[in-house]
């Protein structure tokens, strides 16, 4: 090895396996450095993991990705994931069951922006009016090059374009609270456009809905651990790391107070409240703000085998006082064969739905499926579990101040979905934060020419 190769080549500490960590740890193994792996589960992934429930490895939260997930795809096709196997790639639609009275839509396989203009004539359930207010909206936003000269919530953006309130309830508030985790009278219209500009209003496959076929972990942590054993790198799963303290330009990672090991650079890519912890022992200047959270449930339901949905999801109307909680269901089987008659029912920004208790919960969600979809059998499942994440995603409101991946010191970077960035919590944030964070320290490390 040359000594500009050997000079190149750093002992790198990755804390957390999460997608942020998982995503570091790959770009840093491909640079050549030396990188350690960290996880206080036994399970990677973070809180977007597997988890076992009924002998089958199912996921603590049904996702859904976009196709302008440009960081994400591009890490799965390095780690050797085939996208087309391990997701199933929908055109944009929101498809509600007949009994909802909802509406039909679903965005034919045009180029931008024809698709929207097709399936917005196409569109079954919303009137001439809701349909002038959508365009007007599309329209809008467009013009104004999906930029706002001072965020607002998403419900005051909402109301200057006159949407109709029959278009908010059934596309615009479930889309809010899909992407956002928060309630549109709370959340950001700058970050909502965002994400809007980079589906909506990208090319078309941008806009393409997919739905993950393997559960989370398998999908791209393990994948990812897999790479970085193959770059001579090393995975310590159960390990949590309690302190990084400085010493002599490198860092001494502790686990229960003795010495792991040393290295020449550290990234911390844990949650905000355990990055915040880790931080304090070091320094004073990467102060992580006290974001407030949103939780996430997701309900499984099985069913007999030969149970399934026309469709393999379907959105649903929610009404708190009405007791129906769910936001989305999906049909497992059409996903995975070995799931037949599994559905699962997410409930965003859960909080209140989580006061219920699991039981009651589960009671509700099943009696609102057998109505929605028109079938009483599924107000019986065999079986039901509630996997709820309390703390899964920030409050994402206006003008929310997030911090950056650096540091004081140039060696030492954090990665995480909360961090500054032009999306909320979702898997591509943590993910790109995780290779900006690496960037950071390959350029660091690279000597000066």
């Amino acid at each position: 090895m040359s000594e500009t190769a050997s000079r190149m080549k750093q002992a790198i500490a990755v804390v957390g396996a999460g997608w942020a960590g998982c995503a570091a740890a790959v770009e840093l193994a491909r640079a050549g450095h030396q990188v350690t792996l960290y996880e206080s589960s036994r399970t990677l992934g973070g809180r977007a993991r597997a988890v076992e429930m009924q002998g089958k490895m199912l996921d603590n939260g049904q996702h859904i990705l976009l196709g302008a997930y440009a960081e994400s795809l591009r890490l799965f096709k390095i780690v050797g994931i085939d996208i087309n196997k391990a997701l199933l790639r929908l055109p944009l639609q929101m498809r509600y069951p007949t009994g909802c009275d909802g509406m039909d839509f679903v965005a034919p396989r045009l180029p931008a922006p024809l698709h929207l203009a097709a399936a917005l004539l196409r569109t079954k359930g919303l009137s001439g009016s809701d349909k002038m207010a959508l365009a007007r909206f599309s329209s809008a936003a467009r013009w104004m090059d999906w930029q706002l000269n001072t965020d607002c919530s998403v419900s005051e953006l909402l109301h200057r374009f006159d949407q109709t309130e029959r278009l908010i309830k059934l596309m615009w508030q479930p889309l809010c609270i899909a992407a956002l985790n928060t309630p549109p009278e709370r959340a950001s219209a700058q970050i909502f456009l965002n994400v809007l500009r980079d589906s909506l209003g990208a090319r078309r496959a941008a806009s393409d809905m997919l739905i993950p076929r393997v559960d989370l972990t398998t999908l791209f942590p393990q994948q990812a651990a897999s790479l970085v054993t193959q770059h001579g790198g090393t995975i310590k799963t159960g390990a949590m790391v309690q302190k990084i303290v400085a010493c002599k330009g490198k860092w001494s990672v502790m686990l229960d107070n003795t010495e792991d090991a040393m290295y020449d650079a550290v990234v911390i890519a844990t949650p905000a409240t355990q990055t915040a912890i880790l931080l304090a022992d070091v320094t004073m200047d990467a102060a992580i703000p006290a974001f407030e959270y949103e939780a996430i449930t997701t309900c499984y339901l099985q069913y007999p085998a030969n149970t399934h949905l026309a469709l393999p999801f379907y959105a649903l109307t929610d009404d708190a006082d009405s007791g129906c909680w769910g936001q989305f269901v999906f049909d497992r089987g059409q996903l995975d064969r070995t799931q037949s008659g599994l559905f699962a029912v997410v409930v965003s920004t859960s909080t209140s739905a989580i006061e219920l208790g699991h039981e009651a919960l589960s009671a509700a969600i099943a009696t609102q499926l057998a109505h929605a979809l028109q079938m009483p059998a599924l107000a019986h499942p065999e079986w039901s579990r509630i996997i709820s994440e309390k703390r899964a995603t920030f409050s994402c409101t206006p003008a929310l101040q997030r911090p950056e991946e650096k540091t004081e010191f140039p060696h030492l970077v954090i990665a995480g979905d909360y961090l500054a960035s032009d999306y909320p919590a979702t898997l591509e944030s943590a993910v790109h934060s995780g290779v900006k964070a690496a960037s950071l320290l390959c350029q660091h490390f690279t000597p000066a020419k």
